[in-house]
């Protein structure tokens, strides 16, 4: 199974659907955001792939993130993901208290761990476990990113948004 793999958002419209598009060109079979979307209005923009996502740190209005979710048939997972795919366990949270982070990474209970926050693009062995950050797909200072994860290989990849 394919899945994209997005963060920090932020309210970039044109760099979401530009996401958007690379996940469909890539026909990934669902999308993972790891929060901070900032407003509920980012949401509809991925309407036409299946979407689970946790919440990130500037993430406002967790009610209406929640009501967007579901209208487009996305799940919301709170603050944590704890999901199973093709045998892959993967942990989705937005990595806003690194201790947290690294005890996921070092737990030995996830194949991957997927966060955000940092801005940081990251693929990374910890042990056994994939370390994931996709980087922003706002960019801010940087190029903006996002990542493609193959669930039978266990392997992902950053891909540039610009």
């Amino acid at each position: 199974m394919l899945i994209g793999v997005i963060s920090d958002s932020h309210d970039h419209i044109l760099h979401v659907q530009k996401a958007v598009a690379v996940f469909k060109r890539q026909k990934v079979e669902l999308v993972l955001h790891a929060g901070d979307y900032c407003s509920p209005f980012i949401i509809p923009l991925f309407e036409a792939l299946p979407l689970k996502g946790v919440f990130g740190n500037n993430d406002g209005d967790h009610y209406l993130l929640m009501r967007k979710f579901k209208e487009i048939g996305g799940e919301a997972l709170g603050t944590f993901g704890d999901l199973e795919f093709d045998d892959l366990r993967i942990a989705l949270y937005h990595g806003t208290n690194a201790p947290i982070t690294k005890a996921l990474e070092e737990s030995g209970n996830f194949d991957v761990v997927i966060t955000g926050h940092t801005h940081q693009k990251r693929v990374e062995r910890v042990g056994k476990t994939l370390a994931l950050n996709p980087g922003s797909s706002h960019g801010f200072d940087e190029r903006a990113s996002i990542a493609l994860l193959e669930t039978s290989t266990g392997e992902a990849e950053v891909i540039p948004l610009s």
